[in-house]
């Protein structure tokens, strides 16, 4: 597990954006970020997913988060502009970007593979996400100190048999954030880095392996140490990496 201990105030003051916010790794993060004082905008296409987070982090005390409810698979352009001019409005600038949310699509032979199923999991997992990056950039370069983090996988940085459209996105994501990290290198405060969370319990690990036993994996809050690292200020300067949760 990757080593580093947090403290208690490391992103008082940030604002962070999660997505995919309402279960799994997602709401862990966005929980574990309100833990650590900052303000955390769930996105995801389930209210009632992020109103449950929300909930949980408003009842355990910590600053309000906001719920976003937003289809990455389905947004159109202007929807992405119109979130940014509302981060913008409601909270001056944007401190962190967690690109957690993403579908795992069929796990079948690239022959097998349909064009309209490669085209969905491209659509959430890569497009959405660089949208998603092009729209907060600005406000993410306003920040004094600001962290782009990508989720990575293994199958993301060397490919595998049968994991089709999920492994391409993830090297796509592996890209998007190498790019974007050589462009943002002494031109601002913002860095931009990725997370392969390895075997977690989580609904989409049950998906992909399903006769494996989930206890035998971390739970999502057992691998938020390397999440906090990055997001907060101890990782400045560190840009353009590739990180391993466990």
């Amino acid at each position: 597990m990757f080593d580093y201990t947090a403290r208690p105030d490391l992103l008082k003051g940030r604002v962070i954006l999660v997505t995919g916010a309402g279960r799994g790794i997602g709401a862990a993060a966005a929980r574990c970020y309100a833990a650590h004082g900052a303000t955390v905008l769930l996105l995801g296409k389930t209210e009632e997913n992020l109103n449950q987070v929300y909930d949980q982090i408003e009842s355990a005390g910590h600053p309000q988060p906001a719920v976003i409810p937003f289809n990455l698979e389905t947004a159109l352009a202007h929807q992405y502009d119109e979130l940014a001019a509302m981060v913008e409005s409601e909270f001056g600038r944007l401190d962190g970007l967690l690109h957690n949310a993403a579908i795992l699509g069929p796990r079948t032979p690239i022959e097998q593979l349909s064009g309209d199923n490669f085209m969905r999991v491209m659509q959430v997992n890569v497009n959405a996400e660089f949208m998603l990056t092009h729209a907060m950039l600005p406000l993410l370069k306003l920040s004094g100190d600001a962290s782009v983090l990508f989720t990575s996988s293994s199958v993301g940085r060397k490919g595998k048999a049968y994991w089709g459209a999920y492994a391409v996105s993830k090297f796509a994501n592996e890209g998007l954030m190498q790019v974007l990290a050589d462009e943002l290198e002494g031109t601002s405060h913002a860095r931009a880095n990725s997370i392969n969370p390895g075997a977690t319990r989580t609904s989409m690990r049950a998906q992909a392996y399903p006769g494996e036993n989930p206890a035998r994996n971390p739970t999502a809050e057992e691998i938020m140490p390397v999440y906090l690292y990055l997001m907060g200020p101890d990782s400045q300067g560190v840009n353009g990496q590739a990180f391993d949760a466990q």
